[in-house]
Protein backbone atom coordinates (compact mmCIF):
# COMPACT_ATOMS: atom_id res chain seq x y z
CA UNK A 1 0.00 0.00 0.00
CA UNK A 2 2.26 2.42 0.74
CA UNK A 3 4.14 1.54 -2.91
CA UNK A 4 0.45 2.62 -4.28
CA UNK A 5 0.71 5.96 -2.58
CA UNK A 6 4.11 6.48 -3.46
CA UNK A 7 3.39 6.06 -7.45
CA UNK A 8 -0.20 8.19 -6.53
CA UNK A 9 1.81 11.26 -5.70
CA UNK A 10 4.71 10.70 -8.37
CA UNK A 11 2.20 10.52 -10.77
CA UNK A 12 0.38 14.26 -9.51
CA UNK A 13 3.59 16.01 -9.94
CA UNK A 14 4.73 14.61 -12.62
CA UNK A 15 1.48 15.67 -14.64
CA UNK A 16 1.87 18.80 -12.09
CA UNK A 17 5.23 19.59 -13.54
CA UNK A 18 4.23 19.03 -17.35
CA UNK A 19 1.22 21.55 -16.76
CA UNK A 20 4.09 23.61 -15.36
CA UNK A 21 6.25 23.48 -18.52
CA UNK A 22 3.33 23.75 -21.13
CA UNK A 23 2.15 27.24 -18.88
CA UNK A 24 5.74 28.39 -19.28
CA UNK A 25 5.84 26.95 -22.65
CA UNK A 26 2.67 29.33 -23.76
CA UNK A 27 4.29 32.22 -22.09
CA UNK A 28 7.38 31.85 -23.22
CA UNK A 29 6.47 31.76 -27.36
CA UNK A 30 4.74 34.35 -28.75
CA UNK A 31 4.00 35.12 -32.49
CA UNK A 32 3.07 38.67 -33.59
CA UNK A 33 0.86 38.96 -36.25
CA UNK A 34 2.01 40.80 -39.61
CA UNK A 35 1.36 44.79 -39.20
CA UNK A 36 1.01 44.47 -35.21
CA UNK A 37 3.28 45.12 -32.32
CA UNK A 38 3.43 44.45 -29.02
CA UNK A 39 5.25 46.10 -25.85
CA UNK A 40 7.31 44.01 -23.74
CA UNK A 41 7.09 45.14 -19.96
CA UNK A 42 10.19 43.28 -17.98
CA UNK A 43 8.95 43.67 -14.05
CA UNK A 44 6.72 46.33 -14.86
CA UNK A 45 9.06 48.74 -16.79
CA UNK A 46 8.91 48.90 -20.30
CA UNK A 47 11.41 46.35 -21.88
CA UNK A 48 11.18 46.34 -25.79
CA UNK A 49 8.97 46.44 -29.02
CA UNK A 50 8.11 43.09 -30.25
CA UNK A 51 7.93 43.00 -34.34
CA UNK A 52 6.00 40.75 -36.48
CA UNK A 53 7.31 37.25 -35.96
CA UNK A 54 8.40 34.73 -33.76
CA UNK A 55 9.19 36.04 -30.30
CA UNK A 56 10.66 34.33 -26.90
CA UNK A 57 9.64 36.14 -22.94
CA UNK A 58 10.68 34.76 -19.91
CA UNK A 59 7.90 33.36 -18.14
CA UNK A 60 6.62 35.60 -14.94
CA UNK A 61 9.30 38.48 -16.06
CA UNK A 62 8.38 39.65 -18.87
CA UNK A 63 4.73 40.58 -19.74
CA UNK A 64 3.18 41.47 -22.92
CA UNK A 65 0.68 44.06 -23.14
CA UNK A 66 -2.26 44.14 -26.09
CA UNK A 67 -1.21 44.46 -29.31
CA UNK A 68 -1.19 47.41 -31.45
CA UNK A 69 -2.72 47.85 -34.99
CA UNK A 70 -0.06 49.88 -36.96
CA UNK A 71 -2.33 49.85 -40.57
CA UNK A 72 -4.12 52.95 -40.76
CA UNK A 73 -7.29 53.19 -39.08
CA UNK A 74 -10.62 55.15 -39.85
CA UNK A 75 -12.78 56.78 -36.77
CA UNK A 76 -16.52 58.44 -37.52
CA UNK A 77 -16.62 61.22 -34.86
CA UNK A 78 -20.35 61.49 -33.91
CA UNK A 79 -21.96 64.65 -35.01
CA UNK A 80 -20.99 68.00 -32.62
CA UNK A 81 -22.88 71.14 -32.44
CA UNK A 82 -20.77 74.14 -34.10
CA UNK A 83 -21.55 77.92 -33.22
CA UNK A 84 -20.23 80.15 -36.95
CA UNK A 85 -19.55 83.41 -36.47
CA UNK A 86 -22.76 85.03 -37.71
CA UNK A 87 -24.52 83.10 -34.08
CA UNK A 88 -25.88 80.03 -35.81
CA UNK A 89 -25.63 76.40 -34.71
CA UNK A 90 -24.66 74.13 -37.54
CA UNK A 91 -24.01 70.23 -36.69
CA UNK A 92 -20.72 68.71 -37.98
CA UNK A 93 -19.83 64.96 -38.59
CA UNK A 94 -16.05 64.13 -39.28
CA UNK A 95 -14.31 60.93 -39.94
CA UNK A 96 -9.88 61.20 -39.05
CA UNK A 97 -7.69 58.86 -40.71
CA UNK A 98 -4.37 58.24 -38.19
CA UNK A 99 -2.19 55.54 -38.02
CA UNK A 100 0.25 54.24 -35.14
CA UNK A 101 4.07 55.29 -35.87
CA UNK A 102 5.44 54.75 -32.31
CA UNK A 103 3.72 51.71 -30.19
CA UNK A 104 6.24 52.78 -27.23
CA UNK A 105 4.57 56.47 -27.43
CA UNK A 106 1.27 55.35 -27.94
CA UNK A 107 0.69 52.81 -24.76
CA UNK A 108 2.77 55.43 -22.76
CA UNK A 109 2.86 59.32 -23.37
CA UNK A 110 -1.54 58.80 -23.61
CA UNK A 111 -3.98 56.66 -22.10
CA UNK A 112 -6.51 56.73 -24.71
CA UNK A 113 -5.86 57.76 -28.23
CA UNK A 114 -9.14 57.46 -30.15
CA UNK A 115 -10.51 59.49 -27.16
CA UNK A 116 -7.87 61.75 -27.41
CA UNK A 117 -7.96 62.74 -30.97
CA UNK A 118 -12.42 62.71 -30.78
CA UNK A 119 -11.93 65.88 -28.07
CA UNK A 120 -8.75 67.16 -30.09
CA UNK A 121 -11.07 67.11 -33.37
CA UNK A 122 -14.22 68.06 -31.78
CA UNK A 123 -12.01 71.57 -29.89
CA UNK A 124 -9.74 72.26 -32.93
CA UNK A 125 -13.58 72.16 -35.31
CA UNK A 126 -14.92 74.45 -32.95
CA UNK A 127 -12.11 77.13 -33.21
CA UNK A 128 -11.68 76.98 -36.82
CA UNK A 129 -15.23 76.89 -37.54
CA UNK A 130 -16.38 79.74 -34.71
CA UNK A 131 -14.11 82.05 -37.04
CA UNK A 132 -16.33 81.63 -40.11
CA UNK A 133 -19.89 82.62 -40.96
CA UNK A 134 -22.41 79.88 -42.26
CA UNK A 135 -21.52 80.39 -46.20
CA UNK A 136 -17.77 79.93 -45.68
CA UNK A 137 -18.27 77.08 -43.60
CA UNK A 138 -20.66 75.42 -46.00
CA UNK A 139 -18.14 76.37 -49.30
CA UNK A 140 -14.95 75.87 -47.26
CA UNK A 141 -14.56 72.02 -46.59
CA UNK A 142 -10.68 71.71 -47.64
CA UNK A 143 -9.92 74.91 -46.01
CA UNK A 144 -11.33 73.18 -42.59
CA UNK A 145 -9.83 69.86 -43.62
CA UNK A 146 -6.47 71.39 -44.11
CA UNK A 147 -6.48 73.43 -40.78
CA UNK A 148 -7.54 70.52 -38.43
CA UNK A 149 -4.99 67.84 -40.00
CA UNK A 150 -2.37 70.68 -39.39
CA UNK A 151 -3.31 70.86 -35.91
CA UNK A 152 -3.91 67.57 -34.99
CA UNK A 153 -1.32 66.14 -36.78
CA UNK A 154 1.24 68.78 -34.71
CA UNK A 155 -0.86 67.29 -31.40
CA UNK A 156 -0.75 63.73 -32.19
CA UNK A 157 2.93 63.60 -33.19
CA UNK A 158 4.02 63.25 -29.44
CA UNK A 159 1.46 60.19 -28.71
CA UNK A 160 3.29 58.20 -31.59
CA UNK A 161 0.30 58.94 -34.18
CA UNK A 162 0.34 60.48 -37.48
CA UNK A 163 -2.83 61.88 -38.90
CA UNK A 164 -2.94 61.49 -42.55
CA UNK A 165 -6.38 63.39 -43.46
CA UNK A 166 -9.61 64.77 -42.07
CA UNK A 167 -12.96 64.99 -43.81
CA UNK A 168 -16.33 66.56 -42.47
CA UNK A 169 -18.63 64.19 -43.64
CA UNK A 170 -21.48 66.56 -42.99
CA UNK A 171 -22.66 70.14 -42.47
CA UNK A 172 -26.23 70.13 -41.38
CA UNK A 173 -27.62 74.15 -40.53
CA UNK A 174 -30.62 74.52 -38.53
CA UNK A 175 -33.94 73.72 -40.59
CA UNK A 176 -35.13 77.09 -40.78
CA UNK A 177 -31.76 78.04 -42.62
CA UNK A 178 -32.10 74.75 -44.66
CA UNK A 179 -35.76 76.36 -45.84
CA UNK A 180 -34.28 79.82 -46.15
CA UNK A 181 -31.62 78.63 -48.23
CA UNK A 182 -33.93 76.12 -50.19
CA UNK A 183 -36.04 79.50 -51.54
CA UNK A 184 -33.14 81.14 -51.97
CA UNK A 185 -31.38 78.58 -54.38
CA UNK A 186 -34.91 78.15 -56.06
CA UNK A 187 -35.28 82.61 -56.35
CA UNK A 188 -31.71 81.73 -57.95
CA UNK A 189 -32.64 79.34 -60.56
CA UNK A 190 -36.16 80.68 -61.37
CA UNK A 191 -33.78 84.48 -62.21
CA UNK A 192 -31.08 82.24 -64.28
CA UNK A 193 -34.13 80.83 -65.92
CA UNK A 194 -36.05 83.94 -66.75
CA UNK A 195 -32.63 85.14 -67.80
CA UNK A 196 -31.50 82.27 -70.06
CA UNK A 197 -35.37 82.66 -71.79
CA UNK A 198 -34.84 86.34 -72.73
CA UNK A 199 -31.42 85.71 -73.72
CA UNK A 200 -32.55 83.25 -75.78
CA UNK A 201 -35.82 85.19 -77.02
CA UNK A 202 -33.57 87.83 -77.89
CA UNK A 203 -31.31 86.12 -80.11
CA UNK A 204 -34.33 84.16 -82.01
CA UNK A 205 -35.53 87.94 -83.01
CA UNK A 206 -31.87 88.87 -83.95
CA UNK A 207 -31.57 85.99 -86.27
CA UNK A 208 -34.82 86.42 -87.43
CA UNK A 209 -34.18 89.59 -88.11
CA UNK A 210 -31.09 88.94 -90.16
CA UNK A 211 -32.50 86.32 -91.73
CA UNK A 212 -34.92 88.40 -93.37
CA UNK A 213 -32.73 91.32 -94.25
CA UNK A 214 -30.70 88.70 -95.80
CA UNK A 215 -33.86 87.48 -97.41
CA UNK A 216 -34.67 91.23 -98.38
CA UNK A 217 -31.05 91.67 -99.80
CA UNK A 218 -30.75 87.82 -102.00
CA UNK A 219 -34.91 89.64 -103.12
CA UNK A 220 -33.64 92.27 -104.53
CA UNK A 221 -30.95 91.61 -105.66
CA UNK A 222 -32.13 88.33 -107.95
CA UNK A 223 -34.83 91.43 -109.18
CA UNK A 224 -32.41 93.66 -110.05
CA UNK A 225 -30.25 90.98 -111.65
CA UNK A 226 -33.72 89.89 -113.22
CA UNK A 227 -34.65 93.11 -114.34
CA UNK A 228 -31.34 93.79 -116.03
CA UNK A 229 -31.87 90.31 -118.00
CA UNK A 230 -35.12 91.25 -119.16
CA UNK A 231 -34.03 94.86 -120.15
CA UNK A 232 -30.82 92.91 -121.97
CA UNK A 233 -33.55 90.33 -123.61
CA UNK A 234 -35.67 93.29 -124.84
CA UNK A 235 -32.53 95.23 -126.36
CA UNK A 236 -31.73 92.59 -127.92
CA UNK A 237 -34.99 91.48 -129.27
CA UNK A 238 -35.51 95.43 -130.53
CA UNK A 239 -32.02 95.42 -132.00
CA UNK A 240 -32.43 91.80 -134.08
CA UNK A 241 -35.89 93.39 -135.44
CA UNK A 242 -34.34 96.49 -135.82
CA UNK A 243 -31.47 94.99 -137.99
CA UNK A 244 -33.77 92.78 -139.65
CA UNK A 245 -35.95 95.43 -140.72
CA UNK A 246 -33.18 97.77 -142.41
CA UNK A 247 -32.28 94.64 -144.08
CA UNK A 248 -35.59 93.87 -145.59
CA UNK A 249 -35.51 97.49 -147.31
CA UNK A 250 -39.22 98.21 -146.15
CA UNK A 251 -41.21 100.52 -148.31
CA UNK A 252 -43.64 103.45 -146.61
CA UNK A 253 -46.11 101.72 -147.57
CA UNK A 254 -45.49 98.50 -145.58
CA UNK A 255 -44.39 100.73 -142.72
CA UNK A 256 -48.21 103.01 -142.50
CA UNK A 257 -49.74 99.37 -142.81
CA UNK A 258 -47.86 97.78 -140.00
CA UNK A 259 -48.45 101.05 -138.27
CA UNK A 260 -52.36 100.52 -138.85
CA UNK A 261 -51.94 97.22 -137.39
CA UNK A 262 -50.57 98.14 -134.56
CA UNK A 263 -53.07 100.38 -133.57
CA UNK A 264 -55.69 97.68 -132.49
CA UNK A 265 -53.73 95.86 -129.68
CA UNK A 266 -53.97 99.44 -127.71
CA UNK A 267 -57.37 99.03 -126.95
CA UNK A 268 -57.21 95.51 -125.86
CA UNK A 269 -57.48 94.49 -122.42
CA UNK A 270 -60.60 94.69 -120.32
CA UNK A 271 -59.49 97.65 -118.33
CA UNK A 272 -58.44 100.19 -120.69
CA UNK A 273 -61.77 101.74 -121.06
CA UNK A 274 -60.00 105.48 -122.90
CA UNK A 275 -57.61 105.06 -125.30
CA UNK A 276 -55.95 107.59 -127.45
CA UNK A 277 -55.56 108.09 -131.63
CA UNK A 278 -51.80 109.04 -131.52
CA UNK A 279 -51.38 112.66 -133.91
CA UNK A 280 -49.40 110.50 -136.75
CA UNK A 281 -52.51 108.64 -137.34
CA UNK A 282 -53.69 111.14 -140.43
CA UNK A 283 -50.15 111.25 -142.04
CA UNK A 284 -50.56 107.11 -142.15
CA UNK A 285 -54.07 107.10 -143.27
CA UNK A 286 -53.18 109.90 -145.92
CA UNK A 287 -50.01 107.76 -146.83
CA UNK A 288 -52.31 105.06 -147.37
CA UNK A 289 -54.56 106.80 -149.58
CA UNK A 290 -52.06 108.05 -151.88
CA UNK A 291 -50.86 104.46 -152.28
CA UNK A 292 -54.43 102.99 -152.90
CA UNK A 293 -54.87 106.03 -155.79
CA UNK A 294 -52.10 105.27 -157.55
CA UNK A 295 -52.64 101.94 -157.53
CA UNK A 296 -56.20 102.78 -158.37
CA UNK A 297 -55.05 104.65 -161.45
CA UNK A 298 -52.48 102.14 -162.77
CA UNK A 299 -55.35 99.42 -163.21
CA UNK A 300 -56.25 98.57 -166.66
CA UNK A 301 -59.91 99.66 -167.19
CA UNK A 302 -62.64 97.18 -166.39
CA UNK A 303 -60.49 95.69 -163.49
CA UNK A 304 -61.73 95.78 -160.43
CA UNK A 305 -58.55 97.30 -157.80
CA UNK A 306 -60.44 95.87 -154.74
CA UNK A 307 -59.08 93.53 -152.91
CA UNK A 308 -60.42 90.07 -152.81
CA UNK A 309 -60.22 87.45 -150.23
CA UNK A 310 -60.88 83.77 -150.25
CA UNK A 311 -61.46 81.59 -147.50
Amino acid sequence: MPSDAGAIGLTVVLIALIIFVLIVLVKSVRIIPQARAGVVERLGKYQRTLQPGLTILIPFVDRLLPLLDLREQVVSFPPQPVITEDNLVVSIDTVVYFQVTDPRAATYEIANYIQAVEQLTTTTLRNVVGGLNLEEALTSRDQINGQLRGVLDEATGRWGIRVSRVELKAIDPPLSIQDSMEKQMRAERDRRAAILTAEGTKQSQILTAEGQRQAAILAAEGDAKAAILRADGESQAIQKVFDAIHKGNPTQKLLAYQYLQTLPKLAEGSSNKLWIIPSEVGEALKGIGNVLGNTTADAPDGESTSPTYSP
